[in-house]
């Protein structure tokens, strides 16, 4: 995937948006707090126009966090059985790795195999990262916000699959044999970098 797969103007309002962000967090001003506040405003209004979303969709989505706007965590799990690599299917019917987003008090470690646990059933031990992704150079469609994707190797201890609240099968595919995946978590690219990962002792994580 090239680098860029979307408009420019998506770039000039996270720009804006984190401009906001930072002075409404930083200022004491009262009339400076106004004017960030409506610079916050513009950003969100042309996300909404851009992407034909209500404006009170876009606000929450995108204007709803204080303090220093930093990038996202999420962790997705490589496991290999006899060189194959495991999916779960998620309740859209696509397929992705194990993962999701790194919650509070969690590390990318203790996250990747807590997810591992909650959508696989399996308990897994983390060995090595792959990569770290910039999610919008690689996943579509682009987010509003920016996401660090973390691709780490794992090694499954045991545990059994049930299914839960996001997922309703788990299998394991060749690399020649992928069902449709859910491109925004993981596309086919990001799978075959893990399966070249996999084969590589001497493996040097990627990084964007």
């Amino acid at each position: 995937m090239s680098a860029r797969t979307y408009p420019h103007w998506v770039d000039w309002a996270k720009e804006l948006q984190f401009i906001a962000q930072v002075g409404l967090t930083y200022s004491k001003d009262r009339f400076d707090r106004e004017r960030f506040q409506r610079v916050r405003e513009i950003a969100a209004q042309i996300m909404s126009d851009g992407c034909d979303l209500p404006l009170e969709v876009v606000r929450n989505l995108f204007c709803n966090e204080s303090g220093f706007q930093t990038p996202k965590l999420d962790t997705r799990a490589a496991i290999f059985q006899e060189g194959k690599i495991l999916l779960v299917r998620e309740r859209s019917g696509l397929w992705s790795l194990p993962g999701g987003w790194v919650d509070v008090m969690e590390s990318v470690r203790s996250n990747t195999e807590k997810e591992v646990r909650e959508e696989a059933g399996l308990e897994v031990r983390a060995l090595r990262l792959i990569a770290l992704h910039d999610r919008n150079k690689h996943n579509s469609p682009p987010y509003a916000y920016n996401i660090c994707k973390v691709f780490v190797l794992c090694e499954l201890i045991g545990g059994r699959f049930r299914e839960n609240l996001e997922t309703t099968e788990s299998r394991y595919f060749s690399l020649d044999e992928l069902p449709s995946l859910a491109e925004e978590k993981n596309t086919r690219a990001q799978i075959e970098l893990c399966f070249v990962a996999a084969r590589d002792p001497q493996w040097q994580p990627v990084f964007d």
